[in-house]
C-alpha cells in the first residue's frame, strides 16, 4: 500500500509546485515619439518610470508599429495580423474612425489576445482609448465594443482624443470645413454679387426666386457648420464604463488620475487570479491635457506636461504591482501606437513638441519616425535586465507572445503575422524571426523591410513616399496628415532602397553605383512582397466611406430626452444602451 501512496504524494507535490500563470500589463501611449523617452536618448523630458522598465528589462531598439495610424495599428496589435487582413485599412483619405456613431470596427470574427486569455480563465480589462469601433446596426448591439472582443471590463473613450473634444483647442476638421463649406460659400457669394450686378446694369433679368434660393443654400451651409461645431463634442467625446456613459461630454479634470486609479483597482481586485490589463493612455494625442500637478512643469509646454503625466501613470501601475508582490509574475510591456505627430500645431502656433529622435517623418507615414516606436518588456527573473535588442520586431508580436505564455493555442484558421518574442527576450535566440516585414500606408503596400540571414544589413525599399509639404519639411503640414495615393505621393521606379543598419536616418538611398547587389536585393524584396500579397484575402472594408459616416441610429446619448443634447451630469452614470 505504501508503494502506491508514495508516487501519489510525489505527483501531488509536483502539481502543487506548478507555477501560476503570468499576469500581463500592456501599456500603450498614444502618438508618443521614440525620442520622447529618456531611455531612448531624450535629455529634457522626465520619464523615470518608463526608463525604469528599460533598466529592469529589455529595450527593443527596432520595434515597429504595423501601421503609422491609430486605428489600423491598434487592430494589428490586438490580433497579431496586418490590418489589411481584418479590413481595418482604409482605401480613402480618412484612415481612422472619427465619429462614435460610425458602423465600422474590428470584426467579431477577429481573435484578440483578450479573447484567447479569457478562454484561459484570465480577468481582462482595457482602460483608456479603444478606437476600434462600437456599433454595427443600432446603438445597443455593441458589436465592435471591447466587451465583444474579450475584455470583461472597459473604462475609457470609444473613439479618440481629438482637439475638438477640448474647448479652445480648435478643430481637426479645418481643411474639410474649408473645402466643404467655405469654398461653396465663396462661390455662392460670388454668384450673388455677379447676378446682382448684371441685374442692376439691366444686362440680365434675374428672378427674385434665384436670389432667395442662393441665400437659403448659404444659410443651410452655415447652419450645418454651426451645428457640426456645436454638437461634435457632446456627440463624440464621452467616457464609457463598460457599455454605460459616465460623462458626456468628458471632462479632462484629473482624467489621467481617474483612469490610472481605476487600473490600480482592477489589479487589486484580481490579485489572486491571472489577469490581463491593457492600459491605453489618452496622452499624448491632442487635445493635450494635464492635471494641475503637471501643468507648466516640463520644459516642453503642453506636450511635455502630458508626457510626464503619462509617465507618472506608468509609475503608479508599477507601484501597485510591487505593493501586491506581483512584480515577479507579471510581464509588463510599454509602447506607442505610432510615432509622434510632427504636423500638430496648437491654435496659438505652438509646435506640440513630439520627438522621433534621429528618425525621419512621423505619424501617418512609413519613414522610420512614423513606425519605429518604444518597445520595453520587463519580467524579473525570466527576461534579461538592462539589455538592448537591435533586431526587427513588431507590435504584432505581442499577440503570439502573450498567447503562448498564457497557454492558449493560436487560431489555426488564419495567418498570424506576429512572432513569439520570448526566445529573443530570454537570450535563447539572437535573431528575429521576421526576415521580412511589410509596411502599409492604409490599404496600400508602401515598403518592405528585409533582414537577410547571416547579415547585419537591414534593407528597406519604398514603392512610394508621401510628398512632404511644404517641400523640404519633415511632414505633410498643409494636409495635417500624409495621404497614401494619387498626387499626394511620389512613386519610385526602381523603389528607393536604404540600408538602415548604416543609414537609420534614411537620408541617402543606395544606387547600383554604390551597392553592387542593388538589383538582386530589390528582386528578392519584390518576390517577398508578391508572396505576401497573395496571402491577403479580400474582406469587407471597415473604413469605407459608408462605414465612416455618422449615423444617427448608432449615436449613444446619456440623456434620452433629446438625441442632440447628449449631456450627462458629471459624476452621474447614464445608460448608453442595453447590455
Amino acid at each position: 500500500m505504501k508503494s502506491l501512496l508514495l508516487p501519489l504524494l510525489f505527483l501531488c507535490a509536483a502539481q502543487s509546485q506548478v507555477p501560476p500563470k503570468p499576469n500581463f500589463v500592456l501599456i500603450m501611449a498614444d502618438d508618443l515619439g521614440i525620442g520622447d523617452l529618456g531611455c531612448y536618448g531624450n535629455k529634457t523630458l522626465r520619464t523615470p518610470n518608463v526608463d525604469r522598465l528599460a533598466k529592469e528589462g529589455v529595450k527593443l531598439t527596432q520595434h515597429l508599429a504595423a501601421s503609422p495610424l491609430c486605428t489600423p495599428s491598434r487592430a494589428a496589435f490586438m490580433t497579431g495580423r496586418y490590418p489589411i487582413r481584418s479590413g481595418m485599412a482604409s482605401q480613402t483619405r480618412v484612415g481612422v474612425f472619427l465619429f462614435s456613431a460610425s458602423s465600422g470596427g474590428l470584426p467579431g470574427s477577429e481573435v484578440t489576445f483578450a479573447k484567447l486569455l479569457k478562454s484561459q480563465g484570465y480577468a481582462t480589462a482595457l482602460i483608456g482609448k479603444w478606437h476600434l469601433g462600437t456599433h454595427c446596426h443600432n446603438n445597443s448591439d455593441f458589436c465592435h465594443h471591447p466587451s465583444s472582443h474579450g475584455f470583461d471590463y472597459f473604462h475609457g473613450i470609444p473613439v479618440t482624443n481629438l482637439r475638438d473634444c477640448k474647448p479652445g483647442q480648435g478643430s481637426v476638421f479645418t481643411s474639410a470645413i474649408r473645402n466643404l463649406v467655405f469654398v461653396p460659400l465663396q462661390v455662392i457669394a460670388l454668384t450673388l454679387l455677379t447676378l446682382a450686378a448684371l441685374r442692376w446694369l439691366g444686362l440680365l433679368r434675374v428672378p427674385g426666386l434665384v436670389f432667395a434660393c442662393l441665400l437659403l443654400l448659404a444659410a443651410a451651409l452655415l447652419g450645418a457648420l454651426l451645428c457640426f461645431l456645436h454638437y461634435f463634442r457632446p456627440l463624440n467625446c464621452f467616457l464609457l464604463r463598460d457599455r454605460d456613459i459616465t460623462q458626456q461630454p468628458l471632462s479632462y479634470d484629473n482624467l489621467t488620475q481617474r483612469l490610472t486609479e481605476d487600473a490600480a483597482q482592477f489589479i487589486r481586485r484580481n490579485a489572486d487570479t491571472p489577469f490581463l490589463l491593457m492600459f491605453s493612455s489618452l496622452q499624448v494625442h491632442t487635445a493635450l491635457f494635464s492635471s494641475t500637478d503637471f501643468a507648466g512643469k516640463s520644459k516642453h509646454g503642453l506636450y511635455g506636461d502630458a508626457a510626464e503625466e503619462m509617465d507618472w501613470g506608468v509609475g503608479q501601475i508599477l507601484n501597485v504591482l510591487e505593493e501586491l508582490r506581483l512584480t515577479n509574475n507579471t510581464l509588463v510591456y510599454f509602447t506607442s501606437d505610432q510615432g509622434a505627430h510632427v504636423e500638430e500645431v496648437s491654435t496659438k502656433g505652438e509646435v506640440h513638441g513630439g520627438s522621433n529622435g534621429i528618425y525621419k517623418g512621423g505619424k501617418g507615414n512609413n519613414w522610420e519616425g512614423g513606425i519605429r516606436v518604444p518597445g520595453l518588456l520587463r519580467w524579473p527573473g525570466l527576461i534579461q535586465a538592462g539589455v538592448e535588442i537591435d533586431e526587427p520586431t513588431s507590435n504584432m508580436d505581442i499577440f503570439p507572445t502573450v498567447a503562448k505564455l498564457a497557454g492558449a493555442a493560436l487560431p489555426e484558421d488564419r495567418i498570424i503575422d506576429g512572432r513569439d518574442l520570448m526566445p529573443l527576450l530570454e537570450g535563447k535566440s539572437q535573431r528575429s524571426e521576421h526576415e521580412f516585414l511589410f509596411h502599409y500606408c492604409n490599404y496600400f503596400l508602401n515598403a518592405v523591410r528585409w533582414h537577410p540571414p547571416n547579415s547585419s544589413s537591414i534593407w528597406k525599399a519604398f514603392f512610394f513616399t508621401p510628398n512632404f509639404t511644404p517641400e523640404g519639411a519633415n511632414g505633410c503640414f498643409f494636409t495635417h496628415v500624409c495621404f497614401c495615393f494619387g498626387h499626394f505621393v511620389t512613386r519610385h521606379h526602381p523603389p528607393l532602397l536604404f540600408d538602415l543598419s548604416k543609414d537609420p536616418r534614411e537620408t541617402t538611398p543606395v544606387t547600383p553605383d554604390t551597392e553592387p547587389r542593388f538589383w538582386d536585393i530589390l528582386d528578392t524584396m519584390q518576390q517577398a512582397a508578391d508572396r505576401h500579397t497573395h496571402t491577403v484575402q479580400e474582406v469587407p472594408n471597415q473604413l469605407s466611406s459608408q462605414n465612416l459616416l455618422w449615423k444617427p441610429r448608432l449615436q449613444m446619448c446619456c440623456s434620452s430626452s433629446s438625441a442632440l443634447s447628449c449631456q450627462c451630469p458629471q459624476g452621474k452614470q447614464g445608460r448608453g444602451g442595453s447590455r
